[in-house]
């Protein structure tokens, strides 16, 4: 089985790493890694208009060759055909069998790729709706990034992915979809983000008490969703299936056969293991139930969250060592102009414009504030584009990079992050080396990432049963 590293670049900033629930497609380089070259994923049939007068889709009649890669599932305007699913099917069940995890029922499997697959869809098309494009020279830059941290080249990479069995040209567009589905992420859940300073506070206070400080775990989970305003019913219909789960796990079934069979997160495929985490990421109301496993292997009650049942089985328990912290802690006064390309505006004109924007400040012929108030397309718009004083880790990579660069008052060139491209002006810094202000921005980040967990699986139900789905069952 495949084990290349994904690059740091393309994981979620803070902690958009897939738990409980959430849609990773981090685990698309594995399974396309292992596709045969004979099944290299077929295009999208486009769809002639289907929803704009209400009518149902009905398949014109098809030869036998046509229907062998029928429709599988209608996902708003978009198809996912039967080819696209075996072929992942294929692949899950290989990943599966390399693992050592025994096979759930073929049905099963299909089902839970099917969601998985409609899930990613999603995104991709709110991230094109948006006006998000990954361009190839950016894709060239992040499998660069990947080869780096797996200590190899590019041309060695691609060498493996075809030895074994995968098309190369497959693994890049899966990747390009991946890189749009994190940032359509980031801008939807993680950008709207707000921790209060009641809320450190708490952390402070409950991590004074934690007995497990400097711990990382390893968990696996299964979760048994139910939709957003679901009624008593199907509450009732979902909990009777996590106590079946449960049952089984009671009389010895294996944990990541039934996450591959029952769970409907996006590690079930993988076998329900989320991986290794710090204890103080998990999100809150997983916590108690976490920390009640008393030993390696052992598993959760059932816990109910908003978005359904879940089950917790604790894989590995392991010491970190502490990291030393920094003498000082740099706060930083920032405003910003934020645009985003849309189907209208491409990314290059959103540059230009930016670049104009810049030249009046630069002529004073308008101020910051008043370009902010005019175009940034962010909350801050009204304030003018101010941020007030953010600390190390509020902001997003490039964007920290960038700030960190500017002398006060000085304004950047365009900066592209996952939000968008800005105008960056920074007013003014200030510097702490008091230990107890290094401890608020660390917990502070860790209450963003717990919050960021939680938030990034409701938008994610929200999405699916938001969406036009329409299965299909024609006949092979």
């Amino acid at each position: 089985m495949n084990q290349w590293k994904r690059p740091a670049a393309l994981t979620l900033s803070v902690c958009l790493t897939a738990l409980f629930g959430l849609s990773f497609s981090a685990a698309a380089f594995a399974q396309t890694a292992n596709k045969p070259a004979s099944q290299t994923a077929s295009p999208v049939a486009p769809i002639e208009d289907p929803l704009a007068a209400g009518a149902k889709i009905t398949p014109k009649k098809a030869s036998k060759a046509q229907v062998i890669n029928g429709i599988a599932v209608v996902v708003n305007d978009e198809v996912i055909t039967k080819m696209e699913v075996d072929e992942r099917i294929n692949s899950i069940e290989r990943n599966l069998k390399a693992q050592g995890t025994p096979l759930p029922a073929r049905a099963d499997l299909e089902k839970q790729i099917l969601e998985r697959m409609i899930i990613d869809r999603l995104q991709v098309q709110l991230a094109k709706e948006q006006g998000m494009r990954v361009d190839d020279i950016m894709l060239d830059r992040a499998l660069q990034r990947m080869a780096e941290q797996n200590k190899t080249t590019l041309q060695e990479m691609r060498n493996q992915i075809e030895r074994e069995g995968a098309s190369f040209a497959s693994f890049r567009e899966e990747i390009r979809d991946d890189i749009m589905m994190q940032r359509v992420r980031e801008r939807e859940v993680d950008s709207k983000l707000q921790v209060s300073e009641l809320e450190v506070d708490n952390f402070l206070a409950a991590e004074a008490v934690s007995p497990s400080k400097n711990q990382e775990i390893n968990l696996g989970h299964i979760m048994v969703r139910f939709p957003e305003n679901a009624t008593p019913e199907i509450i009732a219909q979902r909990n009777a299936r996590a106590q079946e789960v449960y049952k089984k796990l009671r009389i010895g079934d294996d944990f990541a056969k039934l996450a591959a069979t029952y769970s409907d997160s996006n590690e079930a495929l993988k076998g329900g293991e989320v991986g290794w985490r710090e204890q103080d990421k998990i999100p809150t109301i997983f916590v108690e139930a976490v920390n009640k496993i008393s030993f390696v292997g052992g598993f959760s009650e059932i816990i109910r969250s908003p978005n359904g049942f879940h089950i917790f089985k604790l894989l590995g328990k392991r010491d970190i060592a502490p990291v030393a912290a920094a003498n000082t802690v740099q706060e930083t006064n920032v405003r910003h102009i934020l645009m985003r390309p849309t189907q209208l505006l491409t990314a290059a004109q959103v540059k230009s414009t930016l670049a104009e924007l810049k030249q009046k400040i630069a002529n004073k012929t308008a101020t910051f504030e008043e370009l902010a108030k005019a175009n940034s397309v962010d909350s801050s718009a009204s304030k003018g584009g101010d941020l007030g004083w953010v600390h190390p880790g509020d902001t997003f990579p490039d964007f920290e990079t960038t700030m960190n660069k500017l002398a006060v008052n000085e304004v950047s060139d365009p900066v592209e992050t996952q939000m968008g491209f800005h105008l960056i002006q920074v007013l003014d810094r200030k510097v702490s080396d008091d230990a107890k202000e290094r401890k608020r921005v660390a917990a502070r980040q860790s209450v963003r990432a717990r919050k960021s967990e939680e938030a990034l699986q409701d938008w994610l139900r929200q999405l699916r049963d938001r969406a036009y789905v329409e299965f299909r069952n024609e006949q092979k």
